[in-house]
């Protein structure tokens, strides 16, 4: 885990409207170095957890699957 680079470009889940639990992730810094940064969008300093495509597809499923 690191901290969130404010130099990135954050781009919220399209759940965002839940009533405020959101995840971020930025798609350029994946694209160019294949690892996806994801960050909860209420802590905008705080720790960015760093997963592979792989286990950031996985995530986006499980999510997609889980009732709330």
């Amino acid at each position: 885990m690191t901290t969130a680079s404010p130099s990135l470009r954050w781009v919220k889940s399209s759940y965002s409207n839940n009533g405020g639990t959101c995840v971020e992730w930025a798609p350029e810094h994946a694209a160019a170095s294949g690892t996806v940064p994801v960050r909860d969008s209420k802590r905008p300093t705080g720790p960015v957890l760093t997963l592979s495509p792989r286990a950031w597809s996985a995530l986006v499923e499980l999510a997609r699957h889980t009732a709330l």
